[in-house]
């Protein structure tokens, strides 16, 4: 069976069984074209809502899973294949609780990229593009910024006037990418404009002519009058990009920017998601839904 026969299989049950399927950004190519929406973890969350479907079949790690579930607890919420993500379980729930005793009144600010049960125990949520927004509008001048650590030095860079406490943990991805390597990408490609993820370490940072989520990055690609671009983030998004943009270039950072977890789930897969004979229903207790909504609630409220 070929690719395109298998897609053509995949859209014919969904549209029979009523089930929309929701791909991140770092799905490949194949994937996102039977999807019905494509975007960042909260955009796929968000956009479920507005979906009439009742089931839904998320392509990308199960962080997201969990958030599509949260927003839409009446839906039958399914992924394909277990993919985790090793920066969404690097605490546990009682380190956020130790915290909190020592430092009474400190708020917890946790990137939405954490489990269900993380972000129960934290006082908002924030994504990559709203990180900054969110931390200036906090009335504290104290918080603690989990897990990303490179995310939180670029949020204290932008916001000097708080002290942002970090832990030691983040995107194993992106935090390998060095100064070297920036350099060198720019050296091979000195026309291109670079263009990263803040989970990126600060020295690889530097060298950056745009800094923003992938989302922000593929909007400033796409609307940029440039015509050469190096992606500082899963090397995916820069396939995707030339698909997009035939008239203009774009190369990978590096070729280790690519992430397995998210590779995890295949065409296959997703076929037999939709036709019921496989996949992980993500289930939740109510109690660890009100109390994990709270902190996407406040997030809302805030930006």
């Amino acid at each position: 069976m070929t690719i395109t026969q298998l897609q053509e299989l995949i859209l014919k049950e969904k549209a029979r069984r009523d089930i929309c399927i929701l791909a991140h950004s770092y799905q490949t190519p194949d994937i996102c074209e039977v999807a019905d929406r494509v975007g960042d973890s909260f955009q796929l969350s968000v956009a479920a809502t507005k979906l009439s479907q009742k089931k839904v079949v998320l392509c990308g790690v199960h962080f997201m899973a969990e958030t599509v579930k949260l927003l839409s607890p009446e839906k039958e919420v399914v992924l394909p294949a277990e993919a985790g993500c090793p920066m969404a379980e690097q605490f546990a729930p009682e380190e956020i609780r130790a915290f909190r005793e020592s430092h009474p009144g400190v708020p917890v600010v946790c990137y939405v990229n954490t489990t269900a049960a993380l972000k129960a125990e934290c006082d908002v949520c924030v994504t990559s593009s709203s990180a900054v927004r969110i931390v200036r509008a906090l009335p504290q001048k104290e918080l603690l910024f989990i897990p990303d650590c490179n995310l939180g030095r670029f949020v204290q860079q932008q916001v000097p006037d708080k002290t942002v406490h970090l832990w030691k943990g983040g995107c194993p991805l992106h935090g390998r990418m060095t100064e070297q390597d920036a350099l060198a990408a720019k050296a091979a490609h000195p026309g291109a404009k670079l263009l990263m993820h803040p989970e990126c370490s600060p020295s690889a940072l530097a060298c950056a002519d745009y800094i923003g989520s992938t989302a922000d990055i593929m909007s400033f690609a796409a609307a940029d009058d440039g015509k050469e671009y190096i992606i500082g983030t899963d090397h995916t998004i820069a396939a995707h990009l030339a698909l997009a943009h035939p008239e203009k270039r774009f190369y990978p950072l590096s070729k280790e920017l690519f992430c397995p977890d998210m590779k995890r789930i295949n065409l296959m897969d997703v076929y037999l998601a939709v036709t019921g004979q496989a996949g992980i229903e993500i289930t939740m207790e109510p109690s660890l839904t009100e109390a994990a909504l709270r902190p996407i609630r406040a997030m809302l409220e805030l930006g």
